[in-house]
């Protein structure tokens, strides 16, 4: 028998989806917003805050969807786990020194990609919690109960 499909599934696709939906309406946004502040530098700045904001957690959800290429088999937790866990890790580390890096440069307009990180990271949560409150999911999901391997005559 094969295993049912993950419910997380299709709430961590819907959440891929439209966070790259705001985030292009952010970046547009950004863009615009740095290009009136500080020139083409101010531009490129809020494209590189969107594009970071956008990533970190594009990669949480990318994570989770092929984690669950497992499930079912007997080292699901595991592999899970030590994806999700390594992702995240992983992913502070490139944050911090990608943030050290790109202040770094001479010309790059702080506020703006401090800006373009903070509405990124605003639309981001928006996103996840309309997403969350419209998927119809059961109170109990991902179960066998006995009896459902039978097939009914």
């Amino acid at each position: 028998m094969a295993p049912s499909p993950v419910s997380s599934n299709p709430i961590m696709r819907n959440v891929l989806i439209w966070s790259a939906v705001v985030c292009g309406v952010v970046l547009v946004a950004s863009a615009a917003i740095g290009a009136a502040v500080g020139g083409s530098a101010g531009l490129w700045s809020g494209v590189i805050g969107t594009v970071i904001g956008f990533l970190f957690p594009a990669l949480t959800a990318g994570t989770i969807l092929f984690a669950n290429r497992w499930f079912g088999r007997p080292s699901y937790p595991v592999v899970f786990f030590g994806m999700f866990m390594g992702v995240f890790l992983v992913k502070i580390v490139v944050f911090i020194v990608a943030l050290n890096l790109v202040f770094g440069l001479d010309w790059v307009v702080r506020g703006v990609l401090y800006g373009a990180l903070v509405a990124t990271a605003v639309a981001s949560l928006v996103v996840d919690v309309l997403v969350i409150a419209k998927m119809r999911i059961p109170s109990v999901s991902d179960v066998a109960l006995p009896g459902d391997d039978e097939i009914e005559d």
